[in-house]
């Protein structure tokens, strides 16, 4: 398992969905190669080139929690993918989830699973490989 989570086909980031567009938009949008942006070893895209250069100024902010893996899990101690189209913005940070109730247990109590997550994060990302 990588620490960002990357299509298994081709290694573009969250299902090549737009990190920024989660932010800006009704739904997120799909990201098209000649928007394409490297970060932590891993290509972005984006579905326009102001979202790229967003994107770029400060990666930590626009990128999914936890690399993308399903925030739930983690808080359970666990590392699992996520669904790109499984989401939620929860004080200004982008968290995807394995499953719909995943994101249903999350936002039962979003801080306490955030905090959780954040302290389990560190020793569960040491056995994840960059890429």
């Amino acid at each position: 398992m990588t620490l960002i989570v990357t299509d298994p086909l081709t290694g573009i980031a969250i299902g090549g969905m737009d990190a920024v567009s989660y932010f800006t938009e009704p739904t997120p949008l799909l990201g098209r190669s000649d928007h394409m942006f490297m970060w932590n070893n891993v290509p972005w895209y984006f579905a326009t080139a102001a979202n790229r250069d967003i994107f770029a100024t400060a990666p930590e902010i626009y990128a999914p929690q936890f690399g993308g893996h399903d925030v739930t899990g983690v808080s359970r101690g666990f590392v699992s993918d996520s669904d790109s189209a499984i989401f939620t913005v929860f004080k200004q940070r982008l968290y995807l989830f394995y499953s719909a109730a995943n994101r249903e247990a999350f936002l039962l109590s979003p801080d306490a699973a955030g905090r959780t997550a954040a302290e389990k994060w560190p020793k569960l990302s040491e056995n994840l490989s960059i890429r």
